[in-house]
């Protein structure tokens, strides 16, 4: 099975979003070393904690450090763009980077409303919720099969990048993404570290995607939010940091990612638990490389997945570039540039 990291570019409490966005660069370099299959970035806007707001601009940089790794968007949130700006935006990568580039789609805003009403281009009005008209024009200029009666009928040809294209997903964390993937024959990833409950969408994405496209093959892959450290105990104390900044989140307040110091002295403030689990019910796997390695399996077998896709969030850089390489160790991913081979081998 495909191991892949989805990197939100993390802003730690006291650094800045250029040293987050370093960071990312660092990662990503890492990731191809160590085997890692596919490298994206996600879109989020109008906070402190996370540095990628713009994913069509942070792929080139990636693409252009790494030789072999896919590089993608983990999304690009639709309606905030023209269709036909980000076929445009993606062609040039695709072009640029070919059998490389993969363009994940989603629905969701990836920020705050306010927020959300800034990135519009007209503020008369709210934007209309078009989401499903969006994505079949951008998928019509991808794959030249606009309708020759459409007035933008011309415009598929004018792409840059052809006969380069990315390869496309569609991302969600719902039931109704799943429709849409599977009538639309499109690669399917399911956010689990937002929803953990989507094994039963997974699994109706492949039965629509037979009967809508039966001449191609589903994918699903399944994005899990992980810490891994040498011991349970020391992935618990660095995934603090992210219960809360989850925490605060839920509560209206964006902060950068703080220290599991300050993080665990929050939480037993608020009576909140320090060593498991999220309050609202999301999935962490945290833990050593074996823990981590059996839950990891157990949601992609859960899922039917034919990939993992990583997500990490820690205070500490060294702690996270720590955490990808034990998993991908401990997952027997096949890359060189380990240096954890040592350590594993007594874990397990």
């Amino acid at each position: 099975m495909r191991v892949s990291v989805l990197d939100q570019s993390p802003i730690p409490e006291g650094q800045t979003g250029v040293d987050a966005l370093r960071n990312t660069l660092e990662l990503a370099k890492l990731a191809e070393r160590l085997g890692y299959h596919r490298y994206w970035v996600a879109e989020h806007h109008g906070g402190p904690m996370l540095a990628g707001a713009a994913p069509e601009v942070l792929i080139g940089p990636i693409a252009a450090i790494t030789e072999r790794i896919r590089v993608g968007s983990g999304g690009v949130m639709l309606p905030h763009y023209s269709p036909l700006k980000v076929a445009e935006a993606f062609s040039i990568l695709a072009g640029l980077f070919p059998g490389r580039i993969d363009l994940g789609i989603g629905r969701a805003a990836g920020t705050d409303p306010l927020t959300t009403f800034a990135l519009q281009r007209d503020r008369r009005q709210a934007a209309p919720d078009d989401f499903p008209q969006q994505l079949a024009e951008l998928l019509a200029y991808l794959d030249a099969e606009m309708p020759p009666e459409h007035p933008f009928a011309r415009l598929e040809k004018t792409l840059p990048g052809r006969p380069q294209t990315p390869e496309r997903w569609l991302l969600g964390s719902s039931p109704q993404s799943a429709i849409w993937a599977g009538e639309l024959g499109l690669s399917y990833a399911f956010a689990d570290f937002i929803n953990p409950g989507g094994a039963e969408f997974a699994s109706e994405y492949r039965s629509i995607h037979a009967e809508h496209q039966p001449q191609r093959a589903a994918y699903t892959a399944v994005a899990v939010w992980a810490i891994c450290a040498a011991t349970d105990e020391e992935a618990q104390y660095l995934a603090s940091s992210s219960r809360m900044a989850m925490r605060l989140l839920r509560q209206g307040q964006l902060i950068p990612v703080p220290p599991p110091e300050k993080a665990i002295s929050y939480l037993r403030s608020i009576g909140q638990p320090t060593d498991h689990g999220f309050s609202d019910g999301r999935r962490g796997v945290i833990g050593s490389p074996q823990t981590v390695a059996a839950t990891l399996r157990e949601v992609a077998e859960a899922y039917g997945a034919d990939e993992l896709i990583v997500v990490t969030i820690t205070h500490d850089h060294a702690a996270r570039l720590r955490s990808y390489e034990l998993i991908a160790n401990v997952l027997e991913l096949g890359g060189a540039g380990s240096t954890a081979g040592t350590d594993l081998a007594a874990a397990r």
